[in-house]
């Protein structure tokens, strides 16, 4: 029990990074919705939140009128201010701006947002919260005028209590939003992916009873299959000896627990007939919990994941996870992913092509992904957006990761799909990300010891031969799992080069290859060893799959990538034309000839 409090502590720590405590589960509250047309105004010199010697409005006593946060209007005809919210454009919420509004597909910087709305409590003691699934990337919030405060992050939720700022009739929430991208940032300056601005997910008011249900752990005892245990702690004045009910009504299980003085419970309840989730039985459980005026239902699946040697474990049995890598990008709007549609139809994709497993690249997914992953019994790798080379050395930039890589934990810790928590993608080698690394497994370990932790690293040459390969990198030794990214047959050579390769990994642990693949354009044929072909990419997976059989300790694959998606690194005309071409399926849907090579591997893999 001693590592239960420890995670309520580090949780209630490092989400002061967010400014507030996240309130977990959402998906299952009582919420009203502010999607929709938002009006919005376009704002390159941030003239609505500098003044002209660049001093910030909002840290004045008596800003000027043309703070934007503050929706001014003319108090008469001679009263001048310089920006009007109601009579600018709408734009629709969730979503990115790049794909709605044509002049701004290549804009980075600030844009407002502002929604007005009523609200009125179902009862005068409840508190209410203004949740964020996600903003890219750095969100200044304000509420009839006042800050609420800032959040960073572009694929991380947030939210902010406004019980006290909230009135019957005319509120107005304004959002600044920056997208620009930023050295110390994470990720940093180079991603190879779409820079998409906005408020990118859903927002909604939540409503509580005064004192209610924070956050809750429920597992799966990773040493013992017949015991669920975990927390639950509540958020509020009074919280001290209150009454906590947990009901998992398929297993007989209705206990009654007092909370102590942190208005925590922790409990450990022993069964012997939990039916475990897998991909072949998917099976959620009903989780109920009441506290005064407040009940929480959530749907969870209890499962042990860990590794022996060499092997994955799934429930005690050995399980070869056959994946896909998939960016966030709508499969139907050619923007930024959403909604569930967005989430049921990549999904569906997977399963098509026989995908037990999918790896969510680069950074936290939409909470759709993993809820339906749950339910489709899809195995799921999230990653933490420490990708390619960032500032190692900077405390601000750790604390960044630290606290994006603490609350996608959070927000998806009672979700059976998920097994693995990346630390990071292809990051360089060096004393300052070794310490980097280690510091976020160490922390991840201690939030979540139920869970593996990986990171995408690359592979290198075995004692400088130019065809043996292997993984030469101090964080191999960490890692619970050795996953690594090779292009043998696209960045390296030609597919014929993977019938010359072998490899030797001398660390006892299961290898995932979490990348591979080569850029086909839809509909462009040729011979095999023509560039930007399907025939092209129908060989090199051919020969990467055989290649890699080769490999003693491989348990697992995710190739590069499910569906084509927008890079601005990827400019080559009536090829390329701003897409990663390296997609199984087209950007409008279309299954690549590579798409059948590896259903074909999978349906035939055991």
């Amino acid at each position: 029990m001693k590592k239960i409090i420890l995670f309520v502590l580090i949780f209630n720590l490092t989400q002061n990074y967010a400014q507030e405590k996240l309130i977990i589960n959402t998906y299952n509250r009582t919420s009203t919705l502010l999607d929709g047309n938002w009006n919005y105004i376009v704002d390159p010199y941030e003239n609505g939140y500098f003044n002209y010697r660049y001093e910030a409005f909002d840290t004045q006593e008596n800003p000027s009128k043309n703070a934007y946060f503050l929706n001014s209007k003319p108090s008469n005809p001679s009263d001048l201010v310089e920006y009007d919210f109601d009579a600018s454009e709408t734009i629709q919420v969730p979503g990115d701006w790049n794909t709605q509004k044509e002049n701004l597909f290549y804009y980075e910087g600030t844009v407002w947002y502002k929604k007005s709305f009523n609200y009125s409590k179902s009862k005068s003691t409840n508190r209410v919260f203004v949740y964020f699934g996600a903003s890219n990337y750095e969100s200044h919030v304000y509420l009839n005028g006042k800050k609420l405060g800032t959040h960073i992050g572009g694929f991380t939720p947030f939210n902010f209590e406004i019980t006290d700022l909230l009135k019957t009739n005319d509120n107005f929430l304004v959002v600044k939003v920056d997208n620009k991208r930023k050295k110390e940032g994470v990720p940093t300056l180079n991603t190879d992916w779409w820079n998409y601005g906005g408020i990118t997910r859903s927002v909604k008011l939540i409503e509580t009873s005064s004192n209610f249900i924070q956050d809750y752990f429920i597992q799966l005892d990773p040493n013992n299959k017949n015991k669920i245990k975990g927390f639950v702690s509540l958020n509020g004045t009074e919280i001290t000896n209150k009454k906590i009910q947990l009901s998992i009504p398929q297993l007989q299980i209705n206990k009654e627990f007092l909370t102590d003085e942190n208005g925590v419970i922790e409990f450990e309840l022993t069964n012997k007939k939990i039916k475990y989730w897998s991909p072949e039985n998917p099976f959620l459980y009903n989780v109920i919990l009441n506290t005064e005026g407040e009940e929480i239902k959530d749907q969870i699946g209890f499962r042990s994941i860990k590794t022996e040697g060499k092997f994955i474990l799934l429930n005690d049995k050995k399980i070869f996870l056959k994946g896909i890598s998939i960016h966030e990008e709508s499969p139907f709007r050619k923007g930024r992913a959403y909604s569930l549609e967005d989430a049921k139809q990549l999904l569906n994709w997977a399963k098509e092509m026989g995908c037990n497993y999918v790896r969510l690249a680069h950074y936290p997914h939409n909470e759709h992904m993993v809820r339906l992953a749950d339910k489709m019994g899809v195995l799921v790798w999230e990653e933490n957006p420490v990708y390619w080379t960032i500032q190692w050395d900077n405390e601000d930039t750790f604390k960044n990761a630290q606290n994006q890589l603490t609350t996608v934990i959070n927000r998806d810790k009672n979700r059976a799909s998920v097994i693995i928590w990346s630390m990071a993608n292809e990051t360089p080698s060096s004393n300052e990300r070794n310490i980097f690394l280690n510091k976020l497994a160490t922390k991840t370990r201690t939030l979540d010891p139920t869970r593996l932790i990986s990171a995408a690293l690359e592979q290198s040459s075995f004692k400088g031969s130019s065809t043996v390969k292997t993984i030469h990198d101090p964080f191999a030794e960490v890692v619970d799992i050795l996953s690594f990214n090779q292009y043998i047959g696209w960045y390296a050579g030609l597919p014929e080069e993977c019938e010359k390769i072998k490899w030797k990994i001398e660390i006892n642990k299961p290898v995932i290859i979490s990348e591979f693949g080569a850029g086909a354009k839809k509909g462009f044929y040729g011979e095999k060893t023509t560039r930007w072909t399907e025939d092209f990419q129908e060989y090199l997976y051919e020969e990467t799959l055989k290649m890699i059989e080769q490999i003693d300790q491989l348990q697992g694959i995710s190739p590069w990538i499910l569906v084509d998606f927008r890079s601005p690194r990827r400019p080559l005309p009536k090829i390329q034309d701003g897409w990663n071409r390296k997609g199984l399926i087209s950007d409008d849907g279309q299954k690549k000839k590579a798409f059948f090579v590896l259903q074909n591997y999978y349906n035939n893999k055991n």
